[in-house]
């Protein structure tokens, strides 16, 4: 489920866990110049005739962009990722 506005903060919540490929998918839209009512609609089934579904939005985008910037070693640390070391060809 969409809550109204994504969360806010320093720290990676389980609710960012759960949406990643949502995440994912609005900067893949924003990115290939999606606009937003598109990009709500289809990614997030939202009715863009309301009047609060454009904040929804770009909080949710705003989230992924911070998700893959500045939180980025806190979505490491919380996504459980794997520290990846050299890889050698043989």
């Amino acid at each position: 489920m969409i809550e109204a506005l994504a969360p806010s903060g320093d720290e990676v919540v389980d609710y960012d866990r759960r949406n990643l490929a949502l995440y994912a998918a609005l900067l893949e839209a924003d990115a290939a110049g999606r606009d937003w009512r598109d990009a709500a609609g289809s990614l997030m089934h939202l009715d863009v005739t309301h009047t609060d579904a454009e904040m929804c939005w770009r909080s949710h985008l705003d989230r992924a962009r911070w998700i893959v910037g500045e939180g980025l070693a806190s979505a490491v640390v919380a996504f459980g990722v794997p520290s990846q070391g050299p890889r050698h060809r043989r």
